[in-house]
């Protein structure tokens, strides 16, 4: 419940500017979800959500936000958490995760900043890492298994 609350939060940001909590929650409850004032204030700290200085809307922090050492304790939980498989295929890496997961997942990896990976999409339960070459898509999985454990 919690990946999917967070995954709508991040889909409702996209859509259009959420300025406060009750806005958040509204949109929330638009579409199934009833979340309290304390789950909320959880979620926005745990995605790592800022307040944009020119309207005041939620933002997703910007990939420099997290400190290397921060980022990559949160990936390494985030990965524990939501991580079902992992494979290369050439210098393609496919990350699998739960329903609604794969966003959380793919955030915590951009803002890890590992420089084997040129970038990554994601879906609902599938991400999708480019890496810079095929050993560096190997290093990848060897990377994220080892931070999983």
């Amino acid at each position: 419940m919690k990946a999917r609350r967070q995954a709508l939060i991040l889909e409702l940001l996209g859509k259009e500017p959420v300025r406060n909590q009750e806005q958040l929650r509204n949109g929330l409850k638009a579409l199934g979800v009833v979340a309290t004032q304390a789950t909320l204030s959880r979620d926005i700290k745990e995605l790592g959500l800022l307040k944009r200085s020119s309207d005041g809307a939620y933002q997703p922090s910007g990939v420099d936000a997290a400190a290397p050492a921060s980022a990559l304790g949160t990936l390494s939980r985030t990965l524990s958490e939501y991580l079902l498989s992992v494979e290369a295929v050439q210098q393609l890496v496919v990350v699998k995760t739960g329903t609604g997961q794969a966003q959380i997942l793919a955030v915590a990896i951009d803002r890890a900043r590992l420089p084997e990976i040129a970038g990554t999409l994601a879906g609902d339960d599938t991400i999708l890492i480019i890496a810079r070459d095929p050993q560096s898509a190997q290093a990848v999985v060897t990377h994220l298994r080892d931070l999983a454990s």
